[in-house]
């Protein structure tokens, strides 16, 4: 997990490089951007606030500020996952009409070939 920092506050900015020292990279290299400005634009973006809808509120600890990120990370690495797992059951749903539309197909010759087969028997 890569993390960079994007505060208006010193204190905040400070106090996030002690605590996030083994995690802070650049902002174009970065998985996560720590700030206290809301942003509803990008989703890397964690939003360490007072305010209720902040993804982290204050105060907080370093456990919890750490939680909080790897929770963060580990969505973001799921979310692509989840959308080509939905592609791929609508792309297999898909599929299967197909085959089901050939099952019955086969089905109704099979059952033609049977009564013309039935049929000359008893002629």
């Amino acid at each position: 997990m890569k993390v960079a920092l994007d505060c208006n506050s010193i204190l905040l900015q400070k106090s996030l490089e002690i605590f996030l020292v083994n995690y802070l990279c650049s902002k174009k290299q970065a998985d996560i951007i720590v700030t206290d400005k809301p942003s509803l634009k990008d989703s890397k973006y964690f939003y360490i606030s007072t305010k209720k809808e902040a993804d982290l509120i204050k105060p907080f600890s370093k456990a919890e500020l750490i939680l909080a990120l790897e929770r963060r990370y580990n969505l973001q690495q799921i979310e692509p996952l989840a959308d080509m797992v939905e592609k791929k059951d609508l792309k297999e749903k898909l599929d299967f009409s197909i085959l089901e539309r050939r099952i019955d197909q086969l089905t109704q010759e099979y059952k033609h070939n049977i009564i013309r087969a039935i049929k000359a028997f008893y002629e």
